[in-house]
Formats: structure tokens, sequence, C-alpha cells
């Protein structure tokens, strides 16, 4: 039996605050997540051999290392199933972007297996399996957007406003270990309530400047909002910036164009917010031709100092759960 199309959604950390780092090195964070529809596509075939393989390539990950098919394995180790998988992802969310891309396919891996193998663990037993592999595993599992505190793992749903996304990548990949271990990051940022974040996005509802209405109507769509109502900051995002300048240069760009940005996890993507979706649409098309206008014989990538260093920008849509959210009891 094959399941086909098994949608692995992106996320975004909407803010992120580093504030106290365990006796063990994991550091404790505040944030909050939201899906968005830039998504890995997997498909997953049941094998009678017991071997979980990965028949896709996926550039400069072994396929022991791969957390899609570590995922895989560890649900066959906990439910004792005999069967196998082979596991293929077509890759959408990019790598090293603080999207999420490889935690959210080890996600889907665990609630698609989790129905072909029909071993019936709940919501909160995946969610068990899923921590060991990656403190943004969880959420995925969750599959609603969440307030997380601890290493990630301490997950409250929270109603979002209905938003869409202009997701940015810069010229550059930023792996997660050299951000979280650098010595410059600030660790002691003050904690915040749940409550302090909702109040800021009933602020921004009922009273904001920037792109459309928070109706949906028109407005200026070159700017855009301000991201999760003005609400914190991304504690990584000077580390990231400081120690690849693509990632700066991308913000300093995007900000010269009108746009405010913030970073996603610990970078390199960078993310504006917008009322609707045709707004992010109208802000991309903007983009793409300022990108052109600035070094045509880059293929829109300005050398310069002054240039934006940007692979690609993407209009998404925020999602209000996962999409596979109901495929789990409880």
């Amino acid at each position: 039996m094959t399941l086909y199309d098994i949608p692995a959604p992106a996320k975004l950390n909407l803010f992120l605050h580093v504030v106290g780092q365990r006796a063990d090195g994991y550091h404790l964070l505040q944030t909050a997540f939201r899906f968005v529809d830039l998504q890995d596509t997997l498909h997953i075939e049941s094998r009678a051999d017991g071997r979980i393989i990965r028949t896709s390539g996926l550039p400069g990950v072994p396929q022991d290392a791969d957390l899609a098919v570590r995922a895989a394995r560890a649900l066959q180790r906990a439910a004792g199933v005999s069967a196998g998988a082979a596991i293929a992802i077509d890759k959408r969310i990019p790598a090293g972007g603080g999207l999420g891309g490889g935690s959210s396919d080890a996600a889907s891996v665990l609630i698609a297996l989790n129905r072909l193998w029909k071993t019936g663990l709940s919501r909160s037993q995946l969610m068990a399996l899923a921590l060991p592999l990656g403190a943004d595993v969880p959420v995925f599992v969750f599959g609603r957007p969440a307030f997380a505190e601890g290493v990630g793992e301490r997950l409250t749903a929270v109603d979002l406003p209905a938003r869409a996304y202009l997701v940015v990548q810069p010229d550059a990949q930023v792996p997660t270990a050299e951000v979280f271990g650098a010595p410059e990051l600030t660790r002691n940022t003050q904690t915040v309530t749940m409550a302090d974040f909702s109040a800021a996005l009933g602020d921004a509802r009922r009273g904001r400047a920037g792109s459309g209405n928070a109706d949906g109507s028109p407005g200026n769509a070159r700017r855009g909002l301000p991201v999760a109502g003005g609400f914190g900051r991304n504690d990584l995002e000077p580390v990231a910036c400081r120690r690849y300048p693509a990632v700066s240069r991308a913000a300093a760009w995007l900000a010269r164009q009108g746009l405010e940005t913030r970073m996603s996890g610990s970078g390199a993507c960078l993310f504006a917010e917008f009322a609707v979706l045709r707004e992010a649409v109208l802000a991309q098309q903007e983009i793409a031709v300022k990108m052109r206008l600035a070094d045509r014989d880059a293929h829109g990538r300005e050398a310069g100092p002054e240039g934006p260093a940007i692979r690609s920008v993407l209009a998404c849509q925020g999602l209000d759960e996962h999409p596979l959210r109901h495929w789990i009891a409880g």
C-alpha cells in the first residue's frame, strides 16, 4: 500500500526569544509557530521486508542522517512494526532556511506511517517520539499554530489572525548549531506570556499601519504589516546577519523597498506579513522586477555590497492548522 502526495508544510517563527540555557547546553526558548502553504511532498510505500529506505536523493544528507528516515525507524521500533517503508520526498522548502523543512518531513512521516501501518498511536505518543528527532518536530505533530516554551516542546494552541507572507530566501544556508553556539547570542531575554503575545495581536487587529486593512480591504501592499503585530524579535537574527552577510544584505535591501521583515528560526529565510494573499503576490511581483533591474546580468542577484543577495521570493498563505491534523486521534 502507498500513500501519495503527503504534505509537509513549512513553519515560520513569528518571534523567537532565547530566555536561558540548561545545564546540558540546550537553549530555553519562547516562540510562536505558524504553518504556511509552502510545503514538501512525500510519497510513502509500505514494504514487507522491514527495511526503511529513502528513494529520492537529498544532496548533502546521507540516508541514515535524514530526519524522515530516522522518524520512520523510531516509529517502527516503538510500535513493534515488522513492515518497512520506502520514502520519497519532493523538496520545495529551502534547506538551511529556518523553515523547518526536515522537521516537517519527519513529522509527516510519523503521521502517515501511523496511518499506513495502522499503529494507532495518539497525538501525544507521536509527539513523544518526535521530540528526540528535533525541537521543531513536535509542533508539526501538534498540528496547530502554537505558543512554545522550553526547548520547544511545551506547546499551547494559539488563535492567529488570517495572514499571508512573503518568504524570502537569501543567498545563504545557515547551520542551526553554529548560530546557537555563537558566544554573542543573547541568552537572557526577559520571558513573556502568551497573554502578552495575544494582546499584541489584538492591538494589531484593532488598529494597524501598513498593508491591507484588518478586514482584508486593500491598503499599501508595498509596505506590509508589522510582523506579529510588532511583538518581540528573533534573538538569532543578529548572529545570522553578522556571520552570513547575505542575510544582512537581503534584509537591508528589502527594508529599502519598504518591507519590514523578520528572520524565521535560525535563518536564513526572512518573511514579511500581509493581510491577504493578493498583497503578498503583488509584493512578490514588485520585488522580482526590482531584483532584475538591480543587475540583469546577475540573474536577479546583485553582486555589489548594496544588492539584494536573494535566491527566491515566494508568496505564501498562513494556515490555521496542519493539513494532516485530523489524521491523528487526540
